[in-house]
């Protein structure tokens, strides 16, 4: 295992450890981040059951963006994961970045599940 990737599982494993102490029994919008695609999922860590989930995989999303790898892409799936979530009863989460910078893509999917009606 590289450094690099060490670094990474430290800081996703410092977040989550952070996010369990204010998480107060929400769910947890959980981001995954690849060089072409970005995945979401509201997990109920209580039941440990995925509530809903989105991807630039599915064919609605790529139907609506050109590149699934861009900010764009990103927004795209914040605002479906909130709208699945918000239609299956879940209206507060807390966002696990996991070991990415709360920048670009990452941000740009918060920014977009909280438009769409999520209170992150």
């Amino acid at each position: 295992m590289g450094a690099h990737s060490k670094q990474f599982l430290r800081r996703k494993r410092r977040n989550r450890h952070s996010l369990k102490q204010k998480s107060a029994g929400r769910s947890r919008l959980t981001v995954f981040r690849s060089g072409r695609h970005i995945y979401a999922q509201v997990i109920d860590d209580v039941s440990g059951k995925t509530v809903c989930a989105a991807s630039t995989v599915e064919k609605d999303v790529r139907d609506q963006v050109k590149k699934c790898g861009t900010k764009e892409a990103a927004s795209a799936v914040g605002k479906l994961v909130a709208s699945r979530a918000v239609a299956a009863g879940v209206k507060a989460v807390v966002f696990d970045r996991g070991g990415y910078v709360y920048h670009g893509r990452v941000k740009a999917l918060a920014d977009a599940a909280r438009e769409a009606g999520l209170s992150l």
